[in-house]
């Protein structure tokens, strides 16, 4: 069985390249943080699957932000990737939110795609959240925004989410039937099959009569940046007077990261010390 890792192959001959990834302890360490139910932990997993598969598209050192906002049960939900295959995300919801559609559960929403190179601008497109399930946006958004042919299926139980990513190369003049034949082939994939083999019996599974190269695959892990020295600096950006007066009123400034659900707090000393060192002039010995 393989765990939390991200496996990238290619048809050699069609123009067509593609990926799987497998979350198991990052899937159950981003759900463990929060009381997630059943139906924002399934959409939490195959958001987190589909931010690493199309992170692991770039040309770049960066990160890739997919980020889902709407009027429904589920009001919000976001998955962040880089290109070191670490990956976070958290969701917001408020009340039962049953199976259904995508507008059952977000109601009228968009669909934010942020590609941030740790060198460069950055760059979102945005569409309206459309079909009945992650993938279905997603092949959506590519069509309207990427142009590019891409189709995503996901599979989650309770302890494991896994991605099945094809995608047309950029600039490749393929044949139309070879991409409709690999297509029709990865639909005949089950959630089982996903669930239960590893990455070379699903190609072969799948693909066994086309040329298709295997790479060595990449670890992945939930990784959250969060760190008292951001949450420092967020703080200085209020001002020592809205700080004293929170202080005051409080006791203490507490801060939690919604991601891995990690807590700090400062007290009045904190504070005092935070704005020292921040204002000390720096000392200089001459001789």
């Amino acid at each position: 069985m393989y765990k939390d890792q991200l496996s990238r192959f290619l048809f050699e001959d069609l123009g067509v390249r593609g990926e799987i990834v497998s979350l198991d302890k990052s899937f159950q360490t981003a759900i463990s943080n929060h009381n997630y139910p059943a139906t924002v932990a399934k959409q939490l997993g195959e958001a987190l699957a589909a931010s690493l598969l199309l992170s692991a598209t770039l040309k770049f050192d960066g990160s890739l932000i997919m980020q889902i906002r709407g009027n429904g049960p589920i009001s919000m939900l976001v998955a962040q990737a880089n290109d070191q295959q670490a990956v976070r995300g958290l969701a917001h919801w408020d009340g039962d939110v049953s199976e259904g559609s995508l507008t059952s559960q977000f109601g009228d929403g968009v669909l934010v795609m942020t590609i941030k190179p740790t060198h460069g601008k950055a760059y979102q497109g945005v569409v309206s959240l459309e079909g009945d399930c992650l993938a279905d946006a997603l092949h959506a958004y590519f069509a309207q925004s990427e142009q590019l042919k891409t189709r995503l299926w996901f599979a989650v139980d309770n302890e494991r989410v896994v991605g099945l990513m094809l995608q047309e190369l950029p600039e490749h003049d393929g044949k139309a039937t070879d991409w409709q034949r690999v297509e029709l082939l990865a639909n005949t994939i089950t959630d089982t099959e996903l669930l239960t083999l590893d990455a070379e019996t699903i190609i072969h599974r799948l693909f066994h009569e086309e040329s298709v190269r295997l790479y060595d695959p990449k670890p992945v892990s939930f990784t959250c940046d969060c760190s008292r020295k951001k949450v420092e600096n967020s703080l200085l950006t209020l001002g020592l007077e809205e700080l004293r007066s929170l202080i005051e009123e409080k006791g203490v400034i507490e801060a939690d990261c919604d991601f891995c659900n990690k807590h700090y707090q400062f007290d009045s000393i904190d504070i005092e010390q935070l704005f020292t060192d921040k204002t000390a002039p720096s000392s200089t010995t001459q001789h």
